[in-house]
């Protein structure tokens, strides 16, 4: 990759380079605007997350009440992550991480 310097001048406008910022886009965008753009990222994080979890799941071959038994969890909170109604955080996320990557070594540990 190439590195280029170039000088800038603050007090000169015309000498700031020109960016992909569309400007009348962002004079035109609303404190609403920006809060329902926050609700669907949060929206679709939360899908990730359920499908996440749920693919850690089926990948270990367990039903729900089963998933839940073995990892010590409710199977409400399971459901909850697997519907996208919540979003397993901390030691949670940390687990199905774990699940994912070292299953085996996982679940021998959780016994």
């Amino acid at each position: 990759m190439k590195t280029v310097h170039i000088s800038i001048d603050l007090a000169k406008r015309d000498s700031l380079p020109e960016g992909r910022l569309d400007l009348e886009r962002l004079n035109a965008t609303t404190e609403r605007d920006i809060a329902k753009q926050q609700q669907l990222d949060d929206a679709e994080a939360m899908l990730d997350a359920a499908k996440f979890a749920r693919r850690v799941r089926k990948r270990l071959g367990l039903s729900q009440s089963e998933f839940s038994r073995r990892i010590d969890v409710s199977l409400e909170t399971i459901r909850n992550w697997e519907q996208g109604k919540r979003c397993p955080t901390g030691a949670a996320k940390a687990l199905l991480k774990i699940l994912d990557k070292a299953p085996e070594a996982a679940l021998a540990a959780l016994d």
